[in-house]
């Protein structure tokens, strides 16, 4: 269909080449020799976009503009004026204008704002598209080769990238082999976790990464012993991408001075991921010095009440006097502690918050159906999360918390994958209910399918019972039991999940930001 465009001038008559450029271009262009004509076109048909003179008897330029955005607030118009002035500029932006054209005008010009406010959509994705398919190959090489945690940092952050450009250009076919690749990453990273992780455990510094239970320690501190007031946001499941989602909104009052992925330990779930990364301590050594706090997985009780404590613990520990606030909480009401006493709990030196409304999103995604068709996909779910947070009353407590002098670190135990393949697994009653994981006696299983710890204690995680032993999920992966199998696979295919070896489980940011 050929684009329409409405050129509204009072000297019409002298734009007469650059219309007939536009018509040997296939465009269809309507004119108009005033405010009052344009209006009633504008109102009567279609336009793609009009061009509209700014300085025009009668209706002016910008009372025309006005009445045409109550008509058509989506329709894009491109400002055509001899002034130079700053406040005709500041007027005409604040209207909403797409564009801002200083006579006299060129064809290339204004072949140019039509390609850039008309065709835009469809020239992106066809250039992410050429892009993505001359790095396909590159960042496959890069797959297959990569044996070390920072090459699988750097290709994880490649694929965040092109998966955040291929979600916008809306081109389902690159879609369809963005999610391909993905799948391919998941299994060799599957791989190299099998082959590295325990070792993570027992080689030098130079071949492990900073972990769950080395992140206060290597990370955190070290910025409060430089002097900063620390406000740590932890929320859980938060994926990188989900990260690179709402960095945007961060940037007007936040600068980012450091961002990094570290590994979360296995399980990549809460009660061992974060009772390790506040305790400073991996869990076989939590239970082993603090038995009071640690609760195993078949316990009916809560698995994290413990966290300020271990937190607390830590500090001692190391021998560091920090004044510690911590709270916990699933939404920020504005009777809550610290968002009506912030600036006086922002005088600690290390100020914990723990916010799990992504980790509700999941499992309401899980169990109501309106939340799964809200959150479809990969796109879908990283869309709700940004728009949770753009409205959300943290987000309106990160802005205060920028003008109070404070270094804002913002992180997370753990992200999350969408499972879509199921795998037997038989146990007894005892075993964990947990779909990426299982702890349990006597475990039934495909070993090439799932990442084994016959000796829990290599990983350094505590067993219950002298026989137990973990096995994880891979990849795409959830466990299912064959009792009711075909009602259970259908009920958790497709949902988010944690707990097991996937990059977007196991990679996750650390983000350390200074105000403006």
């Amino acid at each position: 269909m050929a684009v329409s465009i409405l050129w509204v001038d009072d000297e019409i008559e002298f734009l007469k080449p650059h219309i007939i450029f536009l018509e040997k271009r296939e465009y269809q262009v309507s004119t108009a020799t005033n405010g009052a004509d344009a209006i009633e076109m504008v109102g009567s048909q279609n336009f793609d976009l009009v061009f509209l003179d700014e300085n025009m008897p009668g209706l002016s330029g910008m009372e025309t503009l006005s009445q045409l955005k109550e008509l058509k607030p989506n329709m894009p118009v491109v400002m055509v004026t001899k002034s130079e002035e700053e406040s005709i500029m500041d007027e005409a932006i604040g209207s909403k204008i797409a564009d801002y054209l200083i006579k006299p005008v060129n064809p290339k010009q204004i072949l140019l704002s039509i390609k850039k406010h008309v065709h835009s959509l469809t020239l992106v994705s066809d250039k992410t598209t050429s892009d993505y398919q001359q790095a396909f190959g590159k960042i496959t090489q890069q797959i297959s080769l990569a044996n070390s945690f920072d090459e699988w940092v750097s290709i994880y952050r490649k694929l965040t990238q092109w998966g955040k450009q291929i979600e916008e250009s809306n081109d389902p076919s690159v879609a369809e082999i963005f999610s391909f690749q993905m799948n391919e990453a998941n299994n060799e990273f599957g791989k190299f976790i099998r082959t590295n992780y325990l070792s993570w455990f027992s080689g030098s510094s130079q071949s492990k990464p900073t972990m769950s239970h080395n992140v206060m320690r290597n990370l955190v501190f070290p910025s409060l012993d430089s002097g900063n007031k620390v406000l740590f946001l932890l929320i859980d499941n938060f994926r990188y991408d989900q990260w690179v989602a709402i960095q945007d909104l961060l940037t007007p009052y936040w600068r980012v001075e450091k961002e990094l992925l570290y590994s979360s330990i296995l399980p990549t779930a809460t009660q061992y991921a974060r009772n390790a990364l506040f305790s400073g301590l991996m869990p076989k050594e939590i239970q082993d010095i603090y038995p009071d706090y640690w609760v195993f997985d078949e316990e009916d009780t809560g698995k994290n009440l413990f966290e300020e404590q271990l937190l607390t613990k830590q500090i001692q520990r190391l021998g560091k006097d920090y004044k510690l606030y911590y709270e916990k909480v699933g939404t920020i009401k504005s009777n809550s502690p610290i968002a009506s006493n912030l600036k006086q709990i922002l005088q600690n030196n290390l100020t914990v918050l723990v916010y799990n409304f992504i980790d509700m999103i999941s499992h309401a995604r899980t169990e109501m159906e309106m939340m799964r068709q809200l959150a479809s996909d990969e796109a879908a779910y990283l869309s709700l999360t940004r728009s949770w947070f753009k409205h959300s009353e943290l987000f309106t407590l990160i802005k205060e918390a920028s003008e109070m002098g404070v270094r804002l670190i913002i992180t997370t135990d753990h992200g999350t994958i969408r499972v879509q393949n199921p795998v037997k697994v038989v146990g007894d009653k005892a075993t964990s209910t947990n779909l990426r994981y299982k702890l349990g006696r006597n475990l039934s299983y495909n070993a090439k399918q799932v990442f084994e710890v016959r000796k829990p204690e290599e990983a350094h995680l505590p067993k219950a019972n002298v026989s137990s032993s973990f096995i994880f999920a891979l990849g795409n992966d959830f466990f299912a039991y064959p009792n009711n199998y075909n009602h259970y696979v259908k009920y958790y295919r497709d949902t988010f999940q944690h707990g097991g070896v996937s990059i977007e489980e196991m990679l996750i940011p650390y983000v350390e930001l200074k105000p403006l």
